[in-house]
């Protein structure tokens, strides 16, 4: 085990085995949106930008040389109690249900970055409001475009709280959010219902942004609308997507029948302001004693030359092959 520090920032590379069986990841430190000691993974594909000046956070993911699939806002920021709390833009952890300031508790200072092989662990010290430590976990697939995205959340404080680990997904704007829909059968076949849909007070699915059909749900930026628009689904299928400029990215993540997910039961949601637009993920509510860890896993795939145009049927054709090829429907 090899540490060295760069001003308040703590850098472990761990050498082991496992950094042989991952000769084909290219490990790099790299200034990315003006934010120093980044680290980057690549493999002759893709490649991901973790900060470590702040965070802990996923910047980039993306073809090489292509654009990045995640949205990248570093002037953004939102006033709270607590203090500055800043988007920057790709991929975060936060505390689910939403909660101001809770939830918006600032992560604009260095974390603890682990890289073992192809594997990086970056680690935020515990938040002094709410005694939560959030770590992100990133592994890059030696070929191909697979990410594994593991979340934690660890409860340092000194009282149990109910929480459950909110993935949420920055993407770069001028794109389509696709969730599936659960497969259709007839009233004759299907009496119950099979799935919730929960809707904020500010979501008017009548605005062009949204496309509700009997396959998939769509939501599309605006620039030109910059009122919120935001929807929550019990997705089951295992899966959520969003496409832009030809490239589709998607993210696989579990749903767990029987459990109590935050917001009205849902995992997945979509939200989009104006030219901002996020993928959310969710895991079921967790009540966790001191010292106890709630975990959420997304693996992360992208795909060439989607498009995403035209009615549910042409959705359906342009998506097939890439979803079979993940072992999904």
């Amino acid at each position: 085990m090899r540490p060295f520090a760069i001003g308040v920032l703590v850098i472990t590379t761990v050498l082991s085995a496992a950094s042989g069986a991952s000769a084909e990841v290219k490990v790099e430190r790299v200034t990315y949106l003006n934010q120093p000691n980044c680290i980057r993974l690549s493999n002759d594909t893709v490649e991901v930008i973790l900060t470590t000046a702040i965070g802990p956070r996923v910047i980039r993911y993306g073809f090489i040389g292509r654009d990045n699939l995640l949205g990248e806002v570093p002037d953004t920021s939102v006033k709270t109690a607590l203090g500055e709390w800043k988007p920057w833009g790709g991929h975060r952890l936060w505390t689910a249900p939403e909660d101001m300031p809770r939830s918006y508790s600032p992560d604009n200072g260095p974390v603890e970055a682990i890289v073992t092989g192809a594997t990086v662990r970056l680690v935020q010290p515990i938040e002094p409001q709410t005694g939560i430590v959030k770590e992100i976990t990133v592994t890059l697939a030696e070929t191909g475009t697979g990410v594994i995205v593991l979340h934690r959340l660890t409860n340092r404080s000194l009282w149990t709280v109910d929480v459950a680990p909110w993935a949420l997904t920055i993407m770069n704007p001028g794109g389509t959010i696709v969730i599936p829909q659960e497969p259709y059968a007839s009233h004759d076949d299907a009496l119950l219902p099979v799935r919730s849909l929960t809707m904020w007070a500010y979501t008017d699915l009548s605005d062009p942004r949204w496309s509700l059909g009997p396959k998939y749900i769509r939501l599309s930026t605006d620039t030109a609308r910059a009122g919120s628009q935001k929807i929550g689904a019990a997705n089951k299928r295992g899966w959520a997507g969003y496409g832009r400029s030809g490239d589709l990215f998607v993210k696989r993540y579990d749903w767990q029948e029987g459990k109590t997910y935050p917001d009205h039961g849902v995992n997945t949601e979509a939200y989009t302001a104006g030219g901002f637009i996020e993928l959310e993920t969710l895991v079921p509510m967790a009540t966790l004693p001191p010292g106890a860890t709630a975990t959420h896993q997304e693996t992360w795939s992208l795909f060439r030359d989607v498009t995403l145009a035209g009615d549910d049927a042409a959705l359906e054709r342009a998506l097939a092959p890439h979803l079979a090829s993940l072992g999904l429907k």
